[in-house]
């Protein structure tokens, strides 16, 4: 739950496996072995001075004041000393403080962005399945958890333990009998700490649930503001508030009482024991002779050895604190990534004055595409017949014969080799140009899921040139789905053998119910989910033999839940495509209706954007992100109520503008409004998860089945 910036005194559990975390941990402070050489270096020059000046002192005492000598330079020269061997143990500990912060700050900075490139890499169910304030927790609390131990905790637990082991030889050294004495009380006060400590740690953790409850009310609150006033329920939120309130108040008022009690309490059992001490000293003194400099020096060594067991207590709890958060980053940065075997790319393309395709070498943007396929992905492509329904079949040795064509090629079926026509008199010509093999076409081949050999058909250019390692087919934007099966958890089926096809440049409309299934069917598109049956093919390839960032590069989407990043309005335009220039960007803002709103604005496309847009109207950010699609000038679009924030009025408006920008674009739609999808060239109606209708308008207004009930209004979409 996350808590307060400043590092808690027990409110978190411990590390599950401490010394994985620790070792991790120290891996990013580590990278530089030389400041953490100086650090321990620091370290222990800043104790050795402060036991060597305390120590100092005992000759100091026996030598110039109780034996009553009157060298006074000595005596001088022996305090310079003093002084000397303090301001070195002052600078040392100045030294290893500000080595550690650097260090500590280094460390974490590189955690965080490691934790931040990580979420990038992590699947879209990863974050449906973790709250975002527990992912924000992990780089903000959890993450400033570890930095202040770095700086301060871990420093000040390794001096401690050395002052103690410092303190507790010297004493031994001095007089063991007096140590016998100061060793009894250490183990009350050991003793103490462990009982308040413990109680202190439970309610610390209490007091932190109480936090997080209390924290988690006053967001909801707010950004529930508008509805509370709407309602009028301010007196209810102040009561629900106000108890949450008094049962953090009674946690933490609990918690800080027994932690408190520690330092008063360990203080008055340090000043019994030094009773005691000068006590039985003065009489070791008097009956065995120890000299007065020792007693001296042994009492300040007795009032100190109390600090660092109260400081290694408190320490330890931080240190704990923080280890847990470590082991929190380290759980997450552990998640198994967006797992991508796709081997086809996605690159620029030009074709020449014989309509040949090839990668395209010029500068400036491309204004084709094509999918570049190593020959070792496991597809090959092969010649054949398209009949009327569409479907590809094979071209077999009957017709290859028919139309004298042969494969010189090492193999029978292999497609790698050299088309040829055979002349009438028996000589072979090579066929150069593919658009020779007259009424066929090309497809790719391989295996479905069962293994079974399939033909996927191929409808832009082709380049299949022998000696190359690849195989260019242009995209196009063809898009279909083969009997899919979908869940978002295992048991729960969301989509149920789901087959729709979009041919290029088509508009795909789905209908039907909130939470039938439309988005899921967009969203797999793009691979934000895998599919567990069935198969995607995206221009005849299939989705998952395509790398995902190439994927996704192809697509554009407007979502219905739009969101703006901080920045100005052309930034938020630019973002569909980074290196768009401003007058491309203008001109989407133009073709998405957003220009004329835009020119109103202070600062016009300048205009600073904050807060998720909270500027702007749903429908002004709406646009902008229709906007930022439309920039992204890509070949399919996937419109989720795109226009559900508009008015009917704007949404007159702007249809010449999307119209214009589906012109020539595979286009899925998603809505809710009926009238958008009239002059789709085919309307799904989807309702469980499963396909009931599908056609274009007129005939499933003919059907009269649920397409017509819902747009006659005999029924309303839920």
């Amino acid at each position: 739950m996350p808590g307060p910036n400043h590092a808690p005194r027990g409110g978190f559990q411990k590390p599950k496996n401490m010394g994985k975390t620790v070792g991790r941990l120290l891996g990013y402070l580590t990278r530089s072995k030389l400041p953490l050489l100086a650090v321990l270096g620091c370290l222990l020059v800043s104790v050795c001075t402060n036991l060597g000046g305390s120590y100092m002192m005992r000759g100091i005492i026996n030598d110039f004041i109780w034996s009553g000598c009157t060298d006074v330079a000595g005596l001088a020269q022996a305090i310079v000393m003093l002084v000397g061997i303090y301001l070195i143990g002052c600078l040392a500990t100045y030294g290893q403080a500000a080595i550690m912060v650097r260090l500590a700050q280094r460390g974490v900075n590189r955690l965080r962005k490691d934790l931040f490139d990580k979420l990038q890499d992590l699947p879209l169910s990863y974050f449906d399945q973790h709250p975002h304030g527990e992912l924000m927790s992990r780089f903000t609390n959890d993450a400033d958890n570890v930095q202040l131990a770095l700086e301060q905790s871990v420093v000040s637990l390794c001096s401690s333990c050395l002052m103690f082991v410092g303190l507790v030889g010297l004493m031994l050294f001095i007089n063991w009998k007096l140590f016998i004495v100061t060793a009894l009380l250490l183990i009350v006060t050991i003793q103490l700490f462990k009982r308040l400590g413990g109680r202190s740690r439970k309610f610390y953790q209490q007091q932190q649930a109480a936090l997080g409850d209390v924290n988690g009310n006053i967001q909801e609150m707010i950004e529930g503001l508008k509805v509370v006033k709407a309602f009028t329920h301010e007196e209810k939120a102040k009561e629900e508030f106000k108890k949450l309130n008094e049962t953090y108040r009674d946690a933490a008022q609990k918690a800080n009482y027994y932690s408190t009690m520690i330092m008063p309490v360990s203080g008055n059992l340090m000043n019994i024991s030094y009773a005691l001490t000068a006590a039985f000293g003065g009489l070791l003194s008097v009956l065995q002779g120890f000299d007065l400099g020792g007693l001296v020096v042994y009492l300040n060594y007795s009032k100190q050895v109390g600090q660092p067991l109260n400081q290694i207590s408190q320490q330890m709890t931080t240190l704990l604190s923080a280890l847990a958060g470590a082991e929190r980053i380290f759980e997450v940065m552990d998640t198994q990534p967006e797992v991508d075997q796709g081997s086809v790319t996605l690159v620029g393309a030009e074709k020449d004055a014989n309509g040949t395709l090839r990668e395209f070498t010029g500068s400036g943007r491309p204004h084709t595409w094509a999918w570049k396929t190593p020959r070792s992905a496991g597809m090959s492509l092969v010649p054949v017949l398209i009949g009327p329904d569409d479907n590809p079949v094979e071209l077999g040795q009957a017709v290859r014969e028919q139309k004298g064509l042969r494969l010189l090629a090492p193999h029978q079926d292999s497609t790698d080799g050299i088309w040829v026509r055979v002349e009438p008199d028996g000589t072979l010509t090579e066929v150069t140009d593919m658009a020779a093999l007259v009424n066929h076409g090309w497809a790719w081949k391989y295996p479905d899921r069962e293994g079974k050999n399939t033909l996927h058909i191929i409808r832009g250019t082709v380049r299949n040139v022998p000696g190359e390692d690849f195989y260019l087919t242009e995209l196009k934007g063809a898009v279909r789905f083969s009997h899919v099966d979908f869940s978002y958890v295992p048991g729960k089926r969301i989509l149920k053998d789901v087959s729709v096809y979009a041919n290029p440049g088509q508009k795909i409309a789905f209908v039907g119910s909130t939470g039938a299934g439309k988005t899921t069917i967009t969203n797999l598109i793009n691979r934000f989910y895998e599919i567990e049956g069935g198969l995607i093919t995206y221009d005849g390839i299939d989705v998952k033999a395509i790398r995902k960032d190439d994927l996704r590069r192809s697509l554009g989407a407007v979502l219905q839940d739009t969101h703006l990043f901080t920045g100005t309005i052309m930034d938020n335009i630019r973002y569909g495509r980074l290196d768009a220039t401003d007058e491309e960007c203008i001109a989407a803002a133009k073709s998405a209706n957003a220009h004329s709103f835009i020119r109103r604005l202070p600062d016009g496309y300048n205009t600073m954007v904050t807060g998720d847009g909270a500027n702007l109207s749903q429908g002004q950010r709406q646009l902008l992100a229709i906007a930022r699609a439309a920039v992204a000038d890509p070949p399919v679009m996937i419109l989720d109520e795109a226009t559900s924030s508009i008015d009917t009025r704007t949404e007159r408006h702007i249809e010449q503008g999307m119209d214009a920008l589906m012109e020539g674009r595979t286009v899925f739609v998603i809505a809710h409004r009926l009238s958008t999808v009239r002059n789709s060239n085919c309307i799904v109606v989807i309702e469980h998860g499963e396909i009931q209708e599908k056609g274009d308008h007129q005939q499933l207004l003919d059907q009269k089945g649920r397409y017509y009930q819902l747009y006659t209004g005999q029924f309303q979409l839920s």
